[in-house]
């Protein structure tokens, strides 16, 4: 009896990730929770230096900027609710003061720059196809901070739109990095606060947009994370108790493809012994000064000096 409906997927024939590769993932939460599972796995990776950013529009400003080095001045900063903020970043950069959020921007601006010269994979997810536009600057911002609600109107990106902002990023991230590989995916966190009509239109337009770039270039890549969760996992024991979020079983799940995809068998197996030693690393005994806790320090040390002779960017 079959209970569940199954993606097909097969490993990457080319351009799988391993040790040796740099990673740089951009978008949304989605982002952080499949990151945190190459950080977890001592995979040189950095996730979203400007923080979430939820839609092409936001990502792509962010590149632009990056690339050409166009550090902020004060005069783009907003002052709220007695912080700094900046329309273009996520809240995790606000600064008491304007210096602290001009120093937090720039450096991420700077980090930004360095991974989209040297990164071999760019893994970039897409949340949404809606967007805020600042009505006073007529900007669209990446993160609205909590402002007043009349000082935004709210537009939904056409696929054309989106797909023109993704030829953008991939134009300006391969004039300095020809080689780099892109893997896109859709967030499978739904946005019910659009409604749920509007959230399925908005991922619609994402995924057709997201088709029609990699159909037509090389080195783009799709991963189904938004299909894996809609298809397979077709069940609330998959999401947080909003309903929303997926759980840390669905991550894990997810997680699970995606390694199977993208990693080389090598990348697979050190990545196996490196989870081993976190869990070792992780043990608290009953008794730390015994003799047998003692060996299990030292050989414990030896491993992972092993492994860090093998790939020096390691480190636990």
């Amino acid at each position: 009896m079959k209970l569940q409906t199954n993606i097909k997927l097969e490993p990457q024939q080319q351009d799988q990730i391993d040790y040796n590769s740099k990673i740089l993932l951009l978008g949304s939460c989605f982002s952080e929770h499949i990151g945190s599972k190459f950080e977890y796995l001592k995979f040189q990776s950095t996730i979203n230096p400007f923080g979430i950013l939820f839609h092409p529009l936001a990502i792509e400003n962010l590149v632009a900027r990056a690339i050409n080095k166009d550090h902020y001045t004060e005069d783009e900063l907003i002052f709220h609710n007695e912080q700094w903020r900046c329309l273009d970043a996520h809240s995790k950069l606000n600064g008491v003061s304007a210096d602290a959020l001009l120093s937090n921007l720039n450096t991420a601006l700077d980090q930004t720059n360095k991974e989209l010269n040297e990164s071999s994979h760019i893994i970039i997810t897409l949340g949404t196809s809606w967007i805020y536009r600042h009505i006073s600057s007529d900007k669209v911002v990446a993160n609205c901070h909590k402002l007043p609600h009349k000082q935004f109107l709210k537009e939904l990106l056409t696929v054309d739109q989106i797909s023109e902002s993704l030829e953008a990023i991939i134009t300006l991230i391969r004039s300095v990095n020809p080689k780099v590989n892109f893997v896109f995916t859709v967030s499978p966190v739904r946005h019910l606060k659009d409604g749920f009509v509007d959230n399925t239109l908005s991922k619609s337009h994402l995924i057709a947009a997201i088709h029609q770039v990699i159909d037509a270039r090389n080195q783009l890549y799709y991963f189904p994370s938004y299909e894996i969760v809609m298809d397979e996992l077709r069940d609330y024991r998959f999401y947080n108790s909003d309903m929303i979020h997926p759980n840390e079983l669905a991550i894990d799940y997810i997680w699970e493809k995606f390694k199977t995809v993208w990693l080389s068998q090598e990348a697979l197996e050190t990545s196996e012994l490196v989870a081993s030693l976190q869990t070792k690393k992780s043990h608290r005994p009953f008794n730390p000064n015994s003799e047998a806790h003692q060996k299990f320090l030292e050989k414990l040390k030896n491993e992972i000096d092993n492994l860090c002779e093998r790939y020096p960017h390691i480190s636990f």
